[in-house]
C-alpha cells in the first residue's frame, strides 16, 4: 500500500476553520511573491517582440499587440559579440570551479578529517569573515591582484575564488558527515590523505559540488562590478559587463532591441536552474550546518 508523505498540515488540520484560514493566508503570500518575482522576467520578454514604438507607449502594454516581432533577436543577437563574452564568462565559471573543488575541497578535506590542530578555531575564524561586508575588502583585494600583476588577466577572478569562506564552510560541514570509519579503512590499506580526498571524498561530494557549480556560475554570470575593475581590455569583459557597459549605458539603441538582448541573456540560468534545482536543495541539506 502506498503512503502519502505527510505535509505540515494533515487533512484532519485542514477542517479546522482557523487552520483553513491561515493555510489560504499563507498561500496567498506565496502567490503575490510569486507573481512579483515573475514579473519583471515576463516585461523583458513581451517588450523583446514588441515595436520600439510599442515598448515606449503610454499606458503600456504587457502583450506585444501590433505583432510578434522575432527579428528583434537577431537585430540584439548582431548587436554585440554574444559568443565571446559568453566565452569570456565561461573561462572565468571553469576556473572558478578549478579552484574551489582543489583549494577549498583540500582545505576543507584538511579541517574535516585530518587532525589539524585548533581545526574548530580555524573553522570559527572562516565563519567570523561571513559577517564583513564584501565592499570592506574590495579595495584591498585590488591593490594585491595589481601588485601581482594579475590586473586584466582571467586570474584576477580565480584567486579570490580559492577564498571564498562561505565554500569553505559548505565543503567542510559536508565532509562533516561522510563517516571516519571509510577513511580509516582506506588508510590502514595503505591509501595516502591525498588518495583519500581523490578516491573517496570526492566521489561521494557529488551532490555538493553540483550545488557549488550553480552557485559559482551565477556569480560568474551575474556579477559586473569586479569585472568593470579589474578588466580593461573589451575583449576579455564577461557577458554581464559586456551588457551593462553596451546596452545598459548605449546611447540610441531601441528599447525593445535592449530587451531583446536582456530576454536572451536572461535564459541560460533560468534554465540551468530549472534543471539543476533538484541538486541545489540536496546540497544545501547535506552541507548544512549540523547541530
Amino acid at each position: 500500500m502506498k503512503h502519502e508523505e505527510r505535509g505540515i498540515l494533515s487533512r484532519y488540520d485542514l477542517k479546522k476553520p482557523l487552520n483553513r484560514t491561515v493555510y489560504a493566508l499563507m498561500l496567498l503570500v506565496v502567490i503575490v511573491m510569486a507573481c512579483s518575482m515573475l514579473y519583471p522576467v515576463l516585461v523583458a520578454m513581451f517588450n523583446a517582440f514588441k515595436t520600439n514604438t510599442e515598448v515606449n507607449s503610454f499606458p503600456p502594454t504587457f502583450l506585444p499587440e501590433e505583432g510578434w516581432h522575432w527579428s528583434n533577436l537577431k537585430q540584439g543577437w548582431n548587436y554585440i559579440d554574444l559568443p565571446i563574452f559568453l566565452r569570456n564568462t565561461m573561462i572565468i565559471f571553469v576556473g572558478n570551479m578549478i579552484v574551489t573543488v582543489g583549494v577549498l575541497g583540500l582545505a576543507a578535506f584538511s579541517l574535516s578529517k585530518l587532525h589539524v590542530p585548533k581545526a574548530g578555531m580555524i573553522s570559527m575564524f572562516f565563519l567570523i569573515t561571513l559577517f564583513i561586508p564584501p565592499t570592506t575588502y574590495l579595495i584591498p583585494n585590488f591593490l594585491n591582484l595589481k601588485d601581482l600583476g594579475l590586473i586584466n588577466t582571467f586570474a584576477a577572478f580565480w584567486l579570490p575564488a580559492g577564498a571564498s569562506a562561505f565554500n569553505l564552510l559548505l565543503l567542510k560541514n559536508f565532509f562533516d558527515g561522510l563517516h571516519q570509519e571509510m577513511f580509516e579503512a582506506a588508510r590502514m590499506d595503505g591509501a595516502s590523505e591525498w588518495r583519500c580526498f581523490a578516491g573517496l571524498a570526492l566521489p561521494l561530494s557529488v551532490p555538493i559540488i553540483a550545488t557549488l557549480a550553480i552557485f559559482v556560475f551565477s556569480t560568474a554570470w551575474n556579477d559586473w562590478f569586479w569585472p568593470s575593475l579589474v578588466m580593461h581590455n573589451d575583449s576579455k569583459y564577461p557577458l554581464s559587463t559586456a551588457i551593462y557597459k553596451y546596452v545598459i549605458s548605449a546611447r540610441g539603441l531601441g528599447l525593445n532591441i535592449r530587451f531583446a538582448i536582456l530576454f536572451m541573456v536572461m535564459l541560460p540560468p533560468i534554465v540551468v536552474f530549472l534543471v539543476f534545482q533538484r541538486f541545489i536543495m540536496r546540497g544545501l541539506n547535506l552541507g548544512g550546518v549540523k547541530g
